[in-house]
């Protein structure tokens, strides 16, 4: 691609990607076109959905008001109102993540399939792909971040799957992690370390963008860095639920170390939310194998 900008040299020790995935400008190819077209359309909602969710007020007030007087009909009325359509975000919420977790499949079938040799190359080729598996990322993280509790009460089964789903700390995150899992299960005859090398790449390149000042200096928008760092933290969290041992063990193919450095070196109090959801969001950051230097740098306040 024209504004595909490689590095000649690979630090020997980790082997890592170094090239410049444009977040910013990438435009898909035509053998990315068919699903980078279906996934567009998610995407197009989601950007309304972030809307929503950041208007999103509660009705824990009126629902006080109505249950300290039972016998006030005009505080009932007023709670149902109040209610109602709250009820109905919830439920869109709810099924966009769905939605989501299908874009998903479509994405990792795309980015983890026969037709490159290595998970490097299906990202630097399909930049357009990979843009998109980094804006659902940003989305999933950024709607957590902004989730609202909310009480709600839908007699079926929907409902039920729908408190379910708010129940979760990080509702849209669990919906990523636990459709990551599904479809590496669904996938036998794909080896998983497609799907994990595709994750572990997407986080050194993202790490290397932002610690490479000639790369950095690339983006348009410091709005392209928030990006890029919500973007690492969440490979690193699908990585932690699908690799058997995890991104904390020896093992893994991403560089912790270097990734916490990174989001450490960025204006303080920017990124505790992203720090925190490596630390409470994870699956083997407590594992007896994880370097404690890991876990020392994840506790510093």
């Amino acid at each position: 691609m024209g504004n595909l900008l490689k590095v000649l040299t690979c630090t020997d020790l980790e082997q890592e990607p170094n090239f410049f995935l444009d977040f910013e400008n990438a435009q898909p190819t035509d053998g990315e076109r068919e699903v980078w077209e279906q996934v567009d359309l998610v995407l197009k909602d989601a950007r309304s959905i972030l809307d929503e969710l950041q208007a999103y007020k509660g009705a824990g007030q009126e629902i006080r008001e109505a249950i300290q007087n039972p016998n006030d009909e005009a505080l009932q009325e007023a709670s149902w109102a109040a209610v109602v359509p709250l009820v109905g975000k919830l439920k869109k919420f709810y099924e966009f993540s769905l939605r989501l977790e299908a874009a998903l499949h479509s994405l990792l079938g795309a980015l983890t399939n026969e037709t490159y040799d290595d998970p490097t190359q299906h990202l630097e080729r399909e930049q357009a792909l990979a843009k998109q598996f980094a804006e659902i990322l940003h989305f999933t993280l950024r709607f957590d971040e902004l989730k609202a509790e909310g009480e709600n009460e839908v007699n079926n089964e929907l409902a039920n799957r729908i408190s379910l789903f708010y129940a979760d700390a990080t509702p849209m995150l669990k919906t990523l992690s636990d459709g990551t899992t599904k479809f590496v299960s669904e996938n036998k005859n794909l080896p998983i370390e497609n799907t994990t090398d595709c994750l572990s790449t997407m986080a050194s390149v993202c790490k290397v963008m932002l610690e490479t000042p000639e790369y950095r200096s690339r983006f348009t928008s410091e709005e392209t860095v928030s990006f890029c760092l919500r973007v690492m933290v969440g490979v690193i969290i699908l990585y932690d639920y699908v690799h058997p041992v995890g991104a904390f063990s020896k093992s893994s193919k991403i560089d912790m170390k270097g990734c916490i450095k990174v989001l450490r070196d960025q204006p303080p109090n920017s990124v505790e939310g992203l720090l925190n959801a490596l630390r409470y969001t994870t699956k083997h950051l407590n594992d007896e194998s994880t370097n404690k230097t890991i876990k020392s740098m994840l506790q510093q306040q």
